[in-house]
């Protein structure tokens, strides 16, 4: 059971008890269990928690002054007595932003703790053809104006995620390999923070984008799932492993690298640098390639009236000609998902998911991606059809990653309450 540092610190025997860091704890306790289980009266928390109602009543006053609790209405919690008011997540004062970087967009999304959506942005960017100073030069614009709109709201930003698509040093906020990008070595954290002048109480955390999708898809798209895999479906091909309900980086974090397992020693040479690449058949310039040559090489605002290079209205381009049953699109979308089906087996037969949600493009095309993909799977899971688990297309689209870099500062908000400024 769960002490006050004053209770602590009369237990017989005890070592001296930092009461900062006793207090630190329960706070963190009192806020998750509103989270996880409110709207809840003071009592209610205090016979959850096992703190007395004495100490919740602290922890809840300072919680409220930091404006990450507020009280709504009242609430008979089954006790002798009056009614108490109930606790509910405020978090308004508190933002967490978001920020993705794409080979062809930039995308920004700002929440506050409850969970609630500040704003949105997205912006067409080929990063392909701009060095990485440039581009995260012009991801900081993106980024200063939602931390001016969550300032003009009354809220802080206390945090920035960052999603990249590529192995990152999660400890120094380095872009290891962004092939996609022609990234290598990147400080992308460090130029952020000097770029819109962060104090050092702002973190700034980078991570691969289909770690940060995995994390979003766990949270808000399948809660309660604990073993998934999420592919992104973009320019780049990558995995996020969630086992046991946590986040499978692996021992440098370098883990996912999905699109870079060789498939066809005859294939083409990827971005990567090797031949034969998962990514090659199944990434989104495959899919144009096979399924739409005739948008392949579109530009921005072309007088053909075709679509851009943004993933996005490819992809729902892509899905208009399939449900208009396009026959090139049809049997170019088939060969892709017979691929995909190659390349899911990998994770089917190393990990043994759930589930293995597809994101990005695979996700607006998922009905003429899945029976080939689910055929071949079938032919390759070396257990059977008991280890065959369902295939299923992200309800988050485009906006996983960007949601899960959100997710982490608001991660790190309950786990480190403490650094919420109070409200007087």
């Amino acid at each position: 059971m769960p002490l006050s540092a004053a209770e602590a610190a009369r237990s017989p025997g005890a070592a001296p008890v930092d009461q900062v860091a006793v207090r630190r704890a329960n706070l963190v306790r009192v806020l998750r269990e509103v989270r996880t289980a409110g709207p809840l009266s003071r009592a209610t928390v205090a016979r959850h928690t096992g703190l007395t109602r004495a100490t919740v009543s602290s922890l809840v006053t300072e919680l409220i002054e930091r404006r990450l609790l507020r009280e709504t209405d009242y609430q008979q919690d089954g006790t002798v007595g009056r009614p108490g008011r109930r606790l509910e997540i405020d978090g308004s004062a508190v933002a967490a932003l978001g920020l993705e970087v794409n080979s062809r967009y930039l995308a920004a999304w700002s929440m506050d703790l409850a969970g609630r959506r500040l704003q949105e942005r997205r912006l067409v960017h080929d990063a392909t053809h701009q060095d990485a100073e440039h581009t995260i030069r012009t991801l900081a614009g993106l980024a200063a104006e939602l931390i001016d709109d969550a300032r003009l709201a009354g809220a802080h930003t206390a945090g920035v995620g960052v999603a990249v698509p590529g192995p990152v040093d999660i400890a120094t906020g380095f872009v290891r390999s962004a092939p996609n990008l022609h990234w290598r070595d990147v400080p992308a954290a460090a130029l952020l923070r000097e770029l819109l002048a962060l104090p050092d109480e702002v973190s700034v955390v980078v991570d691969n984008e289909a770690n940060l999708a995995a994390l979003a898809e766990h949270g808000h798209g399948r809660p309660g799932t604990a073993d998934l895999v999420y592919v992104t479906g973009e320019a780049g091909i990558g995995a996020g492993i969630v086992a046991g309900g946590r986040l499978l980086r692996g021992s440098g974090g370098f883990s996912g690298e999905l699109g870079h397992i060789l498939v066809d020693p005859a294939g083409e040479r990827c971005a990567c640098g090797r031949i034969g690449c998962l990514e090659t058949k199944v990434g989104l310039p495959a899919a144009m390639r096979v399924a739409a040559p005739d948008l392949e090489g579109a530009d921005e605002g072309a007088a053909t009236g075709a679509v851009s290079h943004d993933p996005q209205e490819q992809a729902g381009e892509l899905l208009r000609r399939a449900t208009a049953g396009d026959p090139r699109v049809l049997t170019g979308l088939d060969e892709i998902g017979r691929w995909l089906g190659i390349g899911l087996s990998i994770p089917v037969n190393l990990l043994n998911p759930e589930v293995i949600v597809l994101g990005g493009y695979f996700a607006a095309v998922a009905p003429y991606l899945l029976p080939a993909a689910m055929r071949e799977l079938r032919e390759r899971a070396v257990a059977g059809d008991a280890a065959v688990c369902r295939v299923t297309g992200s309800a988050l689209g485009f906006t996983a990653a960007v949601r899960g870099a959100a997710d982490i500062i608001v991660e790190e908000i309950f786990a480190d309450p403490g650094r919420v400024a109070v409200h007087v």
